[in-house]
C-alpha cells in the first residue's frame, strides 16, 4: 500500500483576506504529463519533456515507466528526459506498480501492459483501491489480456498478463471516459491490426493528439450527434519528439474561481490549455457572468493555449447541461463553490461519473456545502446549488476523503465566506498541485493552520 498520506492529518483553514493580484504560473497539465512519460517509454530513443507536472500522481507514472524498462532522468525543474524501449520492448516489472492516488496513471498503464507479453501487478492507496477498474479490464480481456488476480469487484490490487499479439477490436465505450479509450488505444499499439474505439460523447483527446504527434496512423471521424470514432493502425514505430506540457486548466480552476469571488481581485493566468474538450468550466463561468478575458491565444506543444485575465465578478445561477460533463468532469467541486456565491439556482446535470472519482465526489461536495451553510439538493445525478448572492456563512470543517480537488475547492471557498473554512487534511493537494498553498498565499490568500 502507498504511504503517501500516512501519519497525522494536517488540517488547513482559509479566511477572507485582501484582494488577489499578480501573474499566475500554473503547474503543467496532469493528463498530458502522464501521457508524455508513457509515449517516451513507447518510443525508441530520447524524448525530452518540458513543463512536466511533478505532483505525486505523475511521479508514480514515472516510476512505473522505469519499472517497465525506460531510463528516465530529471534534468531540472519540470525538465525530464526519457530513453524509451519502444512498442514490444517492455519488460515485466520486478515489483508491484504502486500508483498511490493516480487513477489516470494506473488505468493508462493497464493498457500499456495489456499490449505486451508481460505480467504486472497494479496497486495504490485506499482511495484508488475503491475505484472501479472493470471498465478498463473488460475491453482489455477482449483483446486477449488475462486478469490473473483482482480484488472484489475488479478493484486493485490487480495482476494482469498482457497479450503477445493483442486482438484488434472495435469497442463502444459504455461511459464517456478518456481513460477507457486511452487504455484500449495504448494496448492496440502492439496489435497486428486496426483497433477502433467508438464514443457516444467525445472525451478529452490528448491521447489521440499525442499518438499522431509521435507518428502513429490514426483516423478520427464523427459518430452520431456528439460522438467520435477513433481508428488506430497497430504496430507503428513511434519516434521520440520534444514535448512542452501546457498549463493545467483543472489546476487553473482554483485561482480563477478565487479571483471571481474575492472582492477587488485581478489575476493573469498564463499559458492555460484551451483544448475545447477541457474548457467546460470556462464556458460555464462566462455564462454565469464572470469577467474573464481570453488573451494571446496561441499553439504550444500540440495544444491551444491562452492567457486568462480574471476579475472579481457578481455571478448568476445557470443550468449546466449534462453534455458538458466530459469537458469539465474534474471541475464540478470548484463550480459548486462558485455557484454558492451566485445569485439564483445552479443546476449541474448528469454527474454520475463523480461518484467514482478519487472519492464519491458528488457526496463529498454536498457535505462540504452543508458545512458552509449552503442549501443544495441532489436529484438523481443532478446537483442543485441555491446561490447565497455573495453572502456564504462558512465556518465548517470539510472531510477531503483523500481527494485533492475537494481540499482545494473548499479552501478557495473559505477565502470569501463570512467565517473561515477548514479542510481536514491539506497533504492530499500534493497529488496534483504541490505548489497550491504557496502560490495562493503569494497572490494574497490567508491560509492558516
Amino acid at each position: 500500500m502507498s504511504s503517501s498520506h500516512s501519519g497525522s492529518p494536517q488540517p488547513l483553514s482559509a479566511r477572507r483576506g485582501k484582494a488577489l493580484s499578480g501573474h499566475v504560473k500554473l503547474p503543467g497539465d496532469k493528463s498530458i504529463s502522464h501521457r508524455a512519460m508513457i509515449f517516451g517509454l513507447l518510443s525508441v530513443g530520447e524524448t525530452e519533456i518540458a513543463g512536466l507536472l511533478e505532483g505525486e500522481d505523475v511521479i508514480r507514472t514515472v516510476d512505473a515507466c522505469r519499472a517497465l524498462g525506460a531510463t528516465i532522468d530529471r534534468l531540472g525543474e519540470g525538465h525530464w528526459r526519457v530513453s524509451g524501449v519502444g512498442i514490444g520492448g517492455l519488460r515485466s516489472p520486478d515489483h508491484v506498480l504502486d500508483f498511490g492516488n493516480a487513477g489516470t496513471g494506473s488505468r493508462l498503464m493497464m493498457g500499456v501492459v495489456g499490449g505486451h507479453d508481460i505480467t504486472a501487478t497494479f496497486d495504490g492507496d485506499a482511495s484508488l483501491r475503491k475505484r472501479p477498474m472493470r471498465r478498463i479490464l473488460d475491453p482489455l480481456v477482449e483483446m486477449g489480456v488475462q486478469v490473473v488476480a483482482q480484488a472484489e469487484g475488479g478493484r486493485c490490487p490487480i495482476t494482469i498478463k498482457g497479450a503477445a499479439d493483442p486482438l484488434p477490436i472495435t469497442y463502444s465505450t459504455p461511459v464517456a471516459s478518456a481513460q477507457i479509450k486511452s487504455a484500449i488505444l495504448l494496448a492496440g499499439l502492439n496489435s497486428p491490426g486496426r483497433t477502433t474505439v467508438i464514443e457516444t460523447e467525445a472525451t478529452r483527446d490528448h491521447t489521440e493528439k499525442m499518438l499522431t504527434y509521435f507518428g502513429a496512423t490514426l483516423k478520427v471521424t464523427h459518430e452520431g450527434h456528439d460522438g467520435r470514432r477513433i481508428e488506430l493502425e497497430g504496430r507503428p514505430e513511434l519516434k521520440p519528439r520534444p514535448i512542452m506540457v501546457p498549463r493545467d486548466p483543472s489546476s487553473a480552476a482554483f485561482p480563477l474561481v478565487a479571483a471571481l469571488l474575492v472582492d477587488g481581485s485581478d489575476l493573469l493566468l498564463e499559458g492555460v490549455m484551451m483544448n475545447p474538450l477541457r474548457t467546460g468550466l470556462l464556458t460555464t463561468l462566462l455564462e454565469m457572468g464572470a469577467s474573464i478575458d481570453i488573451i494571446n491565444p496561441r499553439y504550444e506543444g500540440g495544444e491551444d493555449v491562452a492567457d486568462l485575465r480574471v476579475r472579481a465578478s457578481n455571478l448568476k445561477g445557470v443550468d449546466v447541461p449534462a453534455a458538458r460533463a466530459p469537458s469539465m468532469i474534474d471541475e464540478y467541486p470548484i463550480l459548486a463553490v462558485a455557484a454558492s456565491f451566485a445569485t439564483g439556482e445552479t443546476r449541474m446535470r448528469g454527474l454520475n461519473e463523480l461518484r467514482v472519482k478519487e472519492s464519491d465526489r458528488l457526496q463529498a461536495v454536498a457535505d462540504g456545502l452543508a458545512e458552509a451553510g449552503v442549501t443544495y439538493a441532489i436529484e438523481g445525478d443532478d446537483l442543485i446549488v441555491q446561490g447565497q448572492s455573495g453572502a456564504v456563512r462558512g465556518g465548517g470543517t470539510v472531510a477531503t476523503h483523500l481527494d485533492h480537488r475537494i481540499a482545494m475547492s473548499f479552501l478557495v471557498m473559505g477565502m470569501a465566506t463570512d467565517k473561515p473554512m477548514t479542510v481536514d487534511d491539506e497533504r492530499v493537494i500534493a497529488t496534483s498541485f504541490p505548489s497550491f498553498v504557496g502560490l495562493m498565499r503569494g497572490l494574497g490568500a490567508d491560509f492558516f493552520a
